[in-house]
This record gives C-alpha cells, structure tokens and sequence, in this order.
C-alpha cells in the first residue's frame, strides 16, 4: 500500500517514471475489470446554485446572467428513455445544488426504473442534502451518488467554494451510511493548491470507503472569479488518475470531459492513465448551453465520439457494474498491487524531492 509520501512524489513524475506509472494502473484496471469502460447517460437538470464557488460559472451570484432552468418529472423520465434507447442503463442526474431537485428527481425515479425493467443504476449528483433527503431518494430507487469533495485542504475549500469542508465530509459520510454506490473527487490545479494536498484528496477517497473517485483538471473558467488565471499543467491530473486505480484498483475511475477541454485527445489520455468510466451528454440542445460549468465553449461528449474512444484505447464499452448482467465485484479479483506500488515509489524518489508533512484531512466521523 502507498503511503502519503510516496503518493505525493508519484504525483510529480515525468517521462519514463510517468509512463510506468500508466502502465500499472491500466495492469490494475484489467485485474479488476478486464477491457470494460462503464458508460453513463449524463442530463443536466437545472443550473440554478446556492453555492457561490469561485471556480464555477453557475455560482450564486451569476444567477442574475444567467439564463436559469429547471426540469420537471416529464422531462427527466423523457431523458431516462433516451439514455435506454441508446443503450446504455446508467442513467445520471447533476445539476446546481437546490433543495427542489430532491422531490423533482425522487417522484421521476420510479418512472425511469420501470422504463428499465429495474435493470438500471440511477445516478445523482445533486449537492448536500440532509440524511433524510439522501435517504428518501434511495427509497425511491437511486443507486448512487457523486458528492466531489474538491479540495481536502479545509481552508483551500473554504476559500474556493465559502462553504464548510466538514458539511460536505458528513454528506459524504451520510451517502456511505445508507447504503449507497458513491463517488468523490477533486479539482486539480486550483490556485494555492499543493501535491500534497492533492494527495490527501486520495486518500481521504480512501479513508471514507467510497466506490468512485475523479480528478477534473482547473478550468479558469469565464464569469468567476479565477478566470484570469493560468491553465496547470495536465500531468498531475492525468498522474492522479493512475494512483486512484493503484491505491484502490476497484473504483470507477471516470476521464472527465474537462480532460478534452483542456487539451486535445485528453480524454484518450485519461483511459490511457487508467481511467473506466465516460459520461455521454444527453442533455437537450435547448438547455445545454446554458449549463455552464465550464463556459459556453465546454466540450461535449456524444455517443459515437464515446463509442470511438474507447475503442481507439483498445478497451470495451461496458454497463453498469454495479446493477443488473453486468453487476460484479471487483474487489473479487486477486490483485497484487503493493509490489508495483513499491517498485514505482522507488523510482519517484530519485525524481521528486519535498519535504514530508502530515496528512491533515479530517477522519470520517462515526455515527
């Protein structure tokens, strides 16, 4: 197992240390799931936020420029029925945090399974919420639930989104409690953000028992207060996905669209880093464009970019893993991973050099 500061000086590396980072976490990934990349059906359902992060163009205080939508139960099982059509039976919901989106998204989910045979993972990223909400939505049919953390770093946190870091780490817990499939994740490249506090982003994925874990690389988006500042350096990024799948080689690891945004076959990158999960974007035409998490310019992923993809990566596109003839376990798979963990820290240290500092991420608290 990696310890913190082997994870840190991982995080840093280049060339031939970096391309054999890659190819252990793509050796792990076939240990745990074969040539599989799970694809998602991604609608946007609202960009309306009561959280005002300094990253984000639907930021509370552009509520006022922004042209504000919301979908209602019609319109979310009609979006359910597209992503089937297409194939796929993950279907996802993410928008703006709003308590509305609890009863609009929790009267639509038995619609959706239905249109399934119940053969779906339905899938939410909604924001915080109360543990009474989190658990009427699961009673209601959801599976699971992506609730990024950002940034481990509490004052970094506070500073980027100006809400609590422990509020988000009990939502997180909460998720976990009840039951759920669940998901975190970081911004990598945020302003003042440090390798080691990226390493403490993993993990804390890893201390709080989650199944999923992402990295986004920072995008200065237009309309917020970091837009004046630099695109990073996309090896971090693309280095933190391939220590997510050695630390916890059974986690879906998604190449996020921000990848491709960010620089040209990016995403090809990410499954290349040891990535096994891409969302398609079924949101429709008339409100994609208003859904502006990265800006306007954002880049889109449609199903046969998806579907080339993952082919031109040499794996295979795959449903969900968590429902249905495709659930399995990959905890099941016999992996050997504190070999090559080793073996790749010993390389890193003669690259990287920093000075070792406690993890201060906060413990999962116990209920």
């Amino acid at each position: 197992m990696l310890a913190r500061r082997e994870v840190v000086d991982l995080l840093g590396v280049r060339g031939r240390a970096q391309a054999q980072l890659f190819e252990e976490s793509r050796r792990l990934r076939r240990a745990a799931f074969g040539d599989r990349v799970i694809l998602r059906g991604v609608t946007e359902i609202t960009n309306l936020c009561r959280v005002n992060c300094d990253f984000c163009p639907m930021r509370r205080d552009n509520t006022k420029v922004n042209e504000i939508f919301m979908l209602g139960q019609d319109d979310l099982v009609e979006a359910g029925r597209r992503v089937r059509d297409a194939g796929i039976n993950v279907v996802f919901f993410q928008g703006g945090e709003i308590p509305q989106t609890t009863r609009s998204v929790g009267e639509a989910i038995p619609h959706i399974r239905r249109l399934f045979d119940d053969d779906v993972e339905i899938l939410l990223n909604l924001g915080n919420k109360s543990r009474a909400e989190y658990a009427y939505l699961k009673d209601q049919g959801a599976t699971t639930y992506i609730l990024k953390h950002e940034t481990s770093d509490a004052a970094l946190n506070e500073r980027m989104r100006h809400e609590s870091l422990s509020e988000r780490l009990r939502c997180l817990s909460d998720l976990v409690d009840l039951g759920y499939r669940v998901g975190t994740g970081m911004i990598v490249g945020l302003p003042g953000q440090s390798l080691e506090s990226i390493a403490d982003d993993i993990l804390l994925a890893r201390e709080y028992g989650v199944h999923m874990c992402s990295a986004s690389p920072f995008v200065p988006a237009p309309g917020t207060p970091l837009e004046g500042q630099p695109y990073r350096s996309m090896d971090v990024t693309l280095n933190a996905l391939a220590l997510m799948r050695i630390v916890s080689p059974g986690w879906l690891v998604p190449s996020v669209s921000a990848l491709e945004k960010t620089r040209e076959d990016g995403q090809l990158d990410g499954l290349n880093a040891g990535a096994n999960v891409i969302t398609i974007n079924f949101t429709d035409e008339a409100h994609r464009g208003q859904y502006l998490i990265y800006g306007r310019d954002r880049f889109i992923v449609r199903a046969n970019y998806a579907r080339e993809l993952v082919a031109r990566a040499g794996l295979v596109p795959s449903q969900s893993v968590f429902v249905g003839s495709g659930k399995f376990e990959p905890a099941a798979y016999e992996i050997d991973s504190g070999r090559g963990g080793d073996n790749l820290s010993r390389r890193a240290s003669t690259q990287t050099a920093a000075a070792s500092s406690r993890s201060s991420f906060p413990a999962r608290p116990t209920s």
